[in-house]
């Protein structure tokens, strides 16, 4: 009886509580249940135009930031406005159809949208995902190719490891053997972020139902080997002492492990001319290390914005550049790409490519004009990889 009492008292307080508010001052306030919850949170982009909401009833300012821009600048600030039910809100757009990054500063703290459902896949999330259709990232109504969560023991690296792989429509494992795609993504970001961010399903599928690309399977690692571990490091000292210690665990960990288990669980090719490797930024730095470092295990090579290149010298990457003919008869396509607006790694991916052009190694340079250290670049880089792939 008692305890019937207590109850009732329970939820004659939660009845008399005004909406969203917190019952208990040590409990976060949440949207009343009495609401639609759309009222509370982001919308869906109708237009290009999208509504963006955050439910912060205690805020005193919240600025939205939205924009695919370099890490080392700020995107635009938008104020938002607060409404009477504790939602804060603005509209932008009409925005072109793509991929959008963005955050929230919560009265000066950092602050992913906790009303959405796509996130930036990092090691530490503090940026949300606003897709707007209407591009060759969109789930159009074609055949869609698998991707599937692989954990598997990695011995080189004495740890549990996970990667994506994307198999592609109608895969089979009896069928025909299917050349391979090793994608690497960038630096405190994980493994799914060639697949989420990226959008690589999406594009993959829709070349392939096009007839722009052929049927592959792509393996999507994780750049970041914990051997050493990135958070260890300070700032200052990542470039001379991280990077290149990663590269080459990366290396061992693809060449002694992912390589194999991919050839023994999957009905892969197991020749140089079926096999590629690429990879944005730290993701294109690991291309550079293990694609030159092992000539004729790729015959495939994709960086795009590759980085730090200003990193100490790379032992693999020094390896290729020390037999050029070499890496010549090797390879049968070898792309570099950079914004030329990326305040990262330009200079540096200049001063690489005028290497390769002083050694007489074939390849092929873009500098993508007004583009930043940013996915919109690399999802086109990687669309244009995806058609080039695996030709005679």
């Amino acid at each position: 009886m008692r305890r019937a009492a207590a109850v009732a008292a329970s939820l004659a307080l939660l009845a008399a509580a005004p909406a969203g508010a917190a019952t208990n001052s040590n409990v976060a306030a949440k949207p009343p249940s009495s609401q639609a919850l759309g009222e509370y949170v982001t919308g869906k982009p109708v237009g290009g135009r999208i509504t963006l909401r955050l439910f912060a009833p205690d805020a005193r300012r919240v600025t939205l930031f939205l924009g695919n821009v370099d890490p080392t600048v700020t995107p635009p600030a938008t104020l938002m406005r607060k409404a009477s039910n504790g939602v804060w809100s603005t509209t932008v757009g009409p925005l072109a159809p793509d991929m959008y990054e963005y955050y929230f500063s919560v009265d000066g703290y950092r602050s992913i949208d906790t009303g959405a459902a796509l996130q930036k896949p990092q090691r530490q999330a503090n940026t949300s995902l606003v897709l707007v259709p209407g591009s060759l990232l969109d789930d159009r109504d074609v055949p869609h190719g698998v991707v599937g969560s692989v954990r598997y023991h990695s011995d080189a690296l004495h740890a549990d490891r996970q990667m994506y792989v994307y198999t592609p429509p109608g895969y089979t494992p009896s069928g025909d053997r299917l050349p391979v795609l090793y994608l690497y993504h960038g630096f405190m970001d994980t493994s799914g972020s060639w697949v989420f961010e990226g959008r690589l399903p999406e594009i993959l599928d829709n070349l392939i139902a096009s007839g722009k690309a052929r049927p592959m399977i792509v393996v999507a690692p994780d750049t970041e080997t914990e051997v050493p571990v990135a958070e260890d490091f300070p700032g200052p000292r990542l470039v001379p002492e991280f990077f290149a210690r990663n590269a080459l665990s990366a290396d061992a960990e693809l060449t002694h492990e992912i390589i194999p288990y991919v050839q023994s669980h999957y009905a892969v090719r197991d020749d140089a001319d079926g096999r590629a490797i690429a990879g944005l930024s730290q993701g294109g730095y690991q291309t550079l290390s293990s694609g030159l470092g092992h000539p004729g295990l790729f015959h495939w090579i994709g960086a795009f914005s590759p980085g730090p290149l200003q990193a100490p010298p790379n032992a693999l990457i020094e390896a290729g550049l020390a037999n050029p003919a070499r890496v010549n008869a090797t390879l049968k396509d070898f792309v570099l790409t950079v914004g030329d607006r990326d305040g990262l790694v330009l200079p540096a991916t200049e001063q690489f490519e005028a290497r390769l052009t002083g050694l007489h190694i074939r390849h092929r340079y873009e500098q993508a004009p007004g583009h930043a250290h940013e996915f919109d670049l690399w999802r086109a880089d990687l669309a244009d990889l995806l058609q080039r792939l695996f030709r005679p």
